[in-house]
């Protein structure tokens, strides 16, 4: 059975953008990008939310061509090309894009199914409104979160929709030299 592995970066006090979406106040650097991109290439499946899966696919296909890519730009792309993309979406079900199958109904027996396949896991990068789906249905098996330090006091929280107390047990733990923590968490 495949895993569904969520990767958020999140404030202390549990949000994952302000109210507005914005992400201003997430830290990012070298030591992360390099953490990331060593668990990212583990798998060959991302899950997006629509709005997410719109801001990477306006982004990762032409990152790396670009004059000032990063070493980061670099790799994720080469990673993000070929790798497959599901994406919850009720606006864009007959929508055709590489390597990109759309979700737009019965999520929940859908990701059951998908979880069933051969393969490796899937992992959902950002995207709240489907992790927040996903989460109704009890179907996030394990969460890489970067903590950041701040507290944001509103915005959208990440643990929303959550159907009853669900005991987590820690995987491993990474200090990065910017203050963010990586917690990685699966189901007891």
């Amino acid at each position: 059975m495949r895993k569904l592995v969520s990767f958020f970066h999140v404030s202390l006090d549990g949000y994952v953008a302000g109210l507005n979406g914005e992400m201003d106040w997430i830290k990012v650097d070298e030591e992360i990008f390099d953490h990331v991109g060593d668990r990212v290439n583990e798998s060959a499946t991302a899950m997006y939310g629509r709005v997410t899966w719109q801001m990477m696919e306006g982004y990762w296909p032409t990152a790396a061509d670009q004059p000032n890519a990063s070493k980061h730009d670099i790799e994720h792309a080469a990673w993000y090309k070929k790798a497959e993309k599901i994406v919850l979406s009720k606006s864009m079900q007959d929508e055709q894009f590489p390597n990109t199958v759309f979700i737009s109904e019965n999520v929940e027996h859908n990701v059951k199914a998908l979880k069933q396949q051969p393969g490796k896991e899937i992992l959902i990068f950002g995207s709240p409104s489907a992790t927040h789906s996903l989460l109704q249905y009890d179907l996030v098996d394990e969460f890489w979160l970067f903590v950041n330090p701040i507290l944001l006091g509103v915005g959208i929280p990440l643990f929303k929709n959550v159907s009853e107390r669900t005991p987590l047990t820690l995987v491993s733990s990474k200090t990065f030299t910017n203050g963010v923590i990586c917690m990685h968490y699966k189901k007891a």
